[in-house]
């Protein structure tokens, strides 16, 4: 026999997920306005504006464009990790799993609402935001470290220095939201494709490799056991 709380828990539900929509809706519209003005000349007016709200509904939603930019951050770095666990998990080659990890990061950066600011600068957040997200940050590159290391334990890649290597991808696909434009000639997923093929490259052994993880292919197994977390030093990601 249905409980006389079920109709409450199921209007509340779906005032969860009304309020929750309407929390990106807002975080898309930020985002627009922090691309264009920057994010230390945008004004929650702006963003109400933009929202199509009135500046006292948008704090109903949010306490200030600082809460947004961290909103924004959190739940693209949630969504980076994410993908970067789905490789870590992956019966495949190395490549395949890096190349997962970087379409998955840019798809974040330039396609996703909650990756429209996820390239600001986290020191225009509180102290305390700021060390969740850098620890959340060192955590996901300590992660790519690891993939890129087993690629050059199994000489899949060619041997160097995996931390660097991961900076330098990191660096790289950071740095695409200060040039990609979304009315220009290449989509973000065939941005994402083709910086792919160009990063892997620069790290197989042989660089006719590439054609070895095509999404078309089925790429082998590639064993290898990660890099221990308690060895490694922090460093801030991207």
């Amino acid at each position: 026999m249905p409980s006389e709380d079920q109709p409450l828990n199921a209007r509340n539900g779906r005032q969860r997920r009304r309020y929750r929509t309407r929390r990106l809706e807002i975080l898309r519209a930020a985002g627009r306005e922090f691309r264009s003005r920057g994010f230390s000349e945008t004004g929650m007016r702006d963003i109400a504006q933009a929202a199509e709200l009135s500046p006292a509904n948008l704090y109903n939603y949010f306490q200030g464009k600082h809460e947004i930019l961290f909103f924004c951050q959190d739940s693209s770095l949630d969504r980076m990790i994410a993908a970067l666990e789905k490789a870590r998990r992956a019966k495949t080659s190395a490549a395949a799993r890096l190349r997962l990890v970087i379409v998955s990061h840019l798809r974040c950066l330039l396609d996703e609402v909650e990756g429209s600011a996820a390239h600001l600068l986290t020191n225009a957040l509180p102290p305390r935001q700021q060390r969740y997200l850098v620890a959340k940050r060192d955590r996901y590159e300590l992660g790519l470290r690891n993939l890129i290391a087993a690629g050059m334990r199994s000489g899949e890649f060619g041997p160097g220095d995996a931390a660097l290597a991961a900076r330098a991808i990191l660096g790289a696909l950071n740095w695409s939201v200060q040039w990609f434009r979304p009315d220009g000639q290449m989509t973000a997923e065939e941005i994402a494709e083709a910086m792919a093929d160009y990063l892997i490259r620069g790290l197989q052994a042989k660089a006719d490799s590439v054609r070895q993880f095509s999404p078309r292919r089925v790429a082998p197994r590639v064993l290898g056991k990660d890099a221990s977390e308690d060895a490694e030093k922090r460093v801030v990601g991207g």
